[in-house]
């Protein structure tokens, strides 16, 4: 998947990663890949996913939040667009997702904080392990709107 990479959850920062996502593939007339990652639980002891009771529901929920922000980025970024905007939205582990779809990007944007964790925290733990083993360059945006790469 050539192009911009954006990881978003139903946080704040990961809306505000979308829209600085959405105008960038807009300026440099690339296409956008908007990946929502509903996290997959983990077994203790094995290590391994566990089934998530209606996780099929979670993912038609997590597709449906990402179209919404999608619509209302769009609205907001005025009339240059990207070329093109695909939703991929599954269960599995987000930041492993995000490194996975690095390899073919070139360029990965993601939110400071998630919907998770510790708020207090300058960077989440996802947009932490991203920057570090990413295989592309990083965007990390802020609240606020402002990126750090």
């Amino acid at each position: 998947m050539p192009g911009i990479v954006v990881g978003v959850d139903q946080s704040a920062q990961a809306h505000e990663a979308l829209d600085w996502a959405m105008r960038e593939a807009a300026l440099r007339g690339t296409a956008l890949t908007v990946i929502s990652v509903v996290p997959a639980m983990v077994s203790p002891w094995t290590r391994n996913p566990l089934a998530v009771p209606d996780s099929d529901h979670a993912v038609a929920q997590a597709r449906e939040t990402a179209e919404e922000a999608i619509a209302k980025a769009s609205g907001a970024a005025g009339g240059k667009q990207p070329s093109s905007v695909t939703v991929r939205a599954f269960t599995g582990f987000p930041a492993e997702a995000l490194v996975d779809a690095s390899r073919d990007a070139d360029l990965l944007v993601v939110g400071s904080r998630g919907s998770g964790g510790f708020g207090e925290l300058l960077l989440g733990s996802v947009s932490s392990q991203v920057a570090h083993h990413a295989t592309c360059p990083v965007v990390i945006v802020r609240a606020g709107g402002q990126a750090a790469s």
